[in-house]
């Protein structure tokens, strides 16, 4: 029987997926394997009657450039009571690639531990993508499709920058972000932002709905003191990932809750929640600023990959191969600026039960120091007088005061 290779996808999409399946599958299909595309992740993987694509070359050059998935994704997380060898067997499968996050790499790790007590010897290789930029890769790297979804993001930034001068009003964007906010940074410093909202700026104090709210605070005052009427905010969505179920309760929004009791933040839009927050507060002071809330999510996730994307993700499934030849596994695929292939072990990025650190915006890192000290507009001690115009206790908005600087 033919050696075969299959490849899977797991979590959400990213743009850049067609390309480091297509990618893979046409550096294995030039070395005469059989290439397998399993729908549906590892859901697909161990059902009792797997939907499978077989890939050729037209099949893989066809989708190279386009966003979204050919291969439908799951976040569906095996237990290893649902393990089989039946796939694998069957179809002489030589090298499982896994293309996903921190989730869908280590439950390829436990496959081939279950495969291997099995008498049943596969290599595994994973290719870490995100748009959340959150795993620990090399200083420097980007998880695949970051790029592309913050190239999109800024695209729609900058137009709803220009709805709120020409309208007059301030605009409350959330970008996605599980627990970093290398998303909502790298938009809003690409579009001069007033004011950036990330979990990592509360390196002192606890995120706290006021204290985001107030941050936006300072901002619509500063920028009413220089005479600007207008301006975006935008606040990564991880910074719900630090809240208590208590904060969120208390915010007076109204959740559906899970069966465990927490609040089920995914049925509600994050910039709302800031808005309606934001609304309440302005009235409050009698400040007279109109804002709207705009979400920035599923709209980045499908988009067709940049040619940074195109050019990073070939070079990604192009790695697997390079790695497989080598005999590696368990390891994710890595490219530096220059394309040097290297492995990245989970081993090497894991604690100690198993859960790999995210990557965080590096706060005392130059281009954060930059953007937040120079870059944002807010209140400080020397405005303290001309704030007493919109505020009466402007010490309570100051920029620095608040996250405890």
């Amino acid at each position: 029987m033919k050696e075969s290779i299959a490849i899977l996808c797991g979590g959400g999409p990213a743009p850049g997926i067609n390309s480091v399946i297509s990618s893979v599958s046409l550096v294995f299909l030039r070395s005469g394997y059989r290439v397998i595309g399993i729908h549906e992740g590892y859901k697909g993987l161990f059902a009792d009657s797997p939907k499978i694509e077989d890939i050729d070359f037209n099949y893989a050059d066809d989708i190279h450039k386009q966003g979204g998935s050919a291969l439908q994704m799951s976040r569906h997380k095996p237990k290893d009571s649902e393990f089989t060898t039946k796939f694998f067997t069957e179809n002489n499968v030589q090298l499982l690639v896994t293309i996903g996050g921190d989730d869908t790499a280590s439950t390829a790790n436990r496959i081939s531990k279950y495969l291997r007590e099995n008498n049943v010897s596969i290599q595994n290789i994973h290719v870490p993508k995100t748009i959340d930029n959150d795993l620990p890769l090399p200083p420097g790297i980007p998880t695949f499709g970051y790029q592309s979804a913050k190239h999109e993001g800024v695209r729609i930034a900058q137009t709803i920058y220009e709805d709120a001068r020409t309208s007059g009003n301030w605009f409350v964007v959330s970008a996605m972000g599980r627990e970093a906010g290398h998303l909502a940074f790298g938009i809003g410093a690409a579009c001069h932002f007033p004011m950036i909202i990330i979990p990592e700026m509360f390196d002192k104090v606890d995120i706290t709905f006021e204290r985001i709210i107030n941050l936006v605070v300072s901002a619509t005052v500063k920028r009413k003191i220089e005479g600007i009427d207008y301006g975006v905010a935008i606040i990564s969505e991880g910074v719900f990932h630090f809240m208590s179920d208590e904060e969120i309760d208390n915010s007076g929004i109204n959740f559906t809750y899970d069966d465990h009791g927490h609040p089920e933040l995914g049925n509600v839009s994050k910039a709302h929640i800031f808005n309606v927050l934001l609304q309440n507060k302005l009235k409050e002071l009698e400040i007279s600023v109109k804002s709207r809330p705009v979400e920035l999510g599923y709209e980045l996730r499908c988009v067709q990959p940049t040619s940074y994307d195109l050019m990073y993700c070939g070079m990604l499934g192009f790695g697997v191969k390079k790695l497989f030849d080598e005999g590696r596994t368990g390891c994710m695929v890595t490219a530096d600026n220059v394309g040097k292939i290297l492995p990245l072990y989970l081993d090497d990025v894991a604690d100690e039960s198993g859960k790999v650190k995210p990557r965080l915006v590096d706060m005392s890192g130059d281009k954060a120091q930059m953007v937040f000290n120079d870059g944002l507009q807010f209140i400080e001690p020397g405005d303290y007088t001309d704030a007493e115009k919109y505020v009466s206790h402007p010490e309570q908005f100051d920029f620095r005061a608040i996250l405890g600087w």
